[in-house]
């Protein structure tokens, strides 16, 4: 008995109005410099491109949203507040404007619990997940999402003590509040310098792990799932927005009904 072929359906009617509306708030928050809203806007304007499979838009919106998040973690590094987390999580109300070193016994998904918690309470914040110290004297770092990216990065240095100037309060000074309880394979509580050095090295390990040799569509899909784990990286979004400007000049692919997400449709470009 022949087995009946799946129907073909299309892709979901695209929505451009709404998110071009979308982008207009973000927009008009960017300007009034409240950057969370806008990167909430922003956000949920590329999950609706995405899920539209226009990536045209994408790549639009990836350059606001990216802006959004630079203002957000200049605010965070700003603040030079560096607080370990390796209890119990800060509830929403808790959080403060700062850096955020998860470290063990808390795993890679509490890092991303932490980072929504803070965009729903709009407090800036950057945060960092390592594992535990390597034989080899370094610190695994860890981003999970859709994706999972690590890399190994040495301990951070000892900082060099501070002398507090006569024209400034004690307040003023000691900005950095050294958590009471660290973990038997800590190194000291790194500078908020470090955070932005560690992110880097994970994005950058995120961007190594896409084969460039994938087609533009299948490139949207690795970078979109990278960026979802790990959102603080700017060359994560500009190579997310470079495959979907490829992508925009490639013909849709219809939608076969039933398939999974990993399945790999038949396309006029095969």
């Amino acid at each position: 008995m022949p087995i009946p072929s799946m129907p073909i359906v299309p892709n979901p009617a695209p929505r451009p109005g709404e998110i071009d509306a979308l982008m207009e708030r973000a927009s008009n928050e960017l300007v009034g410099r409240r950057y969370a809203e806008a990167e909430e806007l922003a956000l949920e304007a590329l999950r609706m491109a995405h899920a539209d499979s226009d990536f045209e838009r994408m790549a639009r919106i990836l350059l606001p949203l990216q802006e959004a998040r630079r203002q957000l973690r200049d605010l965070a590094f700003d603040s030079g507040a560096v607080r370990s987390v390796n209890g119990e999580l800060p509830l929403q109300e808790d959080l403060r404007t700062g850096c955020y070193l998860i470290e063990p016994p808390r795993v890679g998904v509490d890092g991303r619990v932490l980072r929504e918690r803070a965009a729903r309470a709009r407090v800036p914040v950057i945060v960092v997940v390592r594992e535990p110290v390597t034989r080899d004297g370094l610190w695994p770092l860890v981003a999970v999402g859709p994706a999972t990216v690590r890399v190994k990065v040495p301990l951070p240095p000892t900082p060099a003590p501070k002398r507090a100037s006569p024209s400034k309060s004690r307040a003023t000074v000691r900005r950095v509040a050294v958590a009471p309880k660290r973990t038997p394979d800590a190194a000291p509580l790194p500078v908020p310098a470090w955070f932005l050095l560690a992110n880097e090295a994970l994005g950058d390990a995120a961007i190594a792990q896409v084969n460039p040799a994938l087609e533009p569509r299948a490139r949207v899909e690795a970078f979109y799932a990278r960026l979802a784990a790990h959102p603080d990286h700017e060359k994560l979004h500009q190579r997310l927005a470079e495959a979907c400007r490829e992508a925009a000049l490639r013909p849709r692919p219809a939608l076969l009904l039933g398939a999974t997400n990993g399945d790999r449709l038949a396309t006029d470009d095969d």
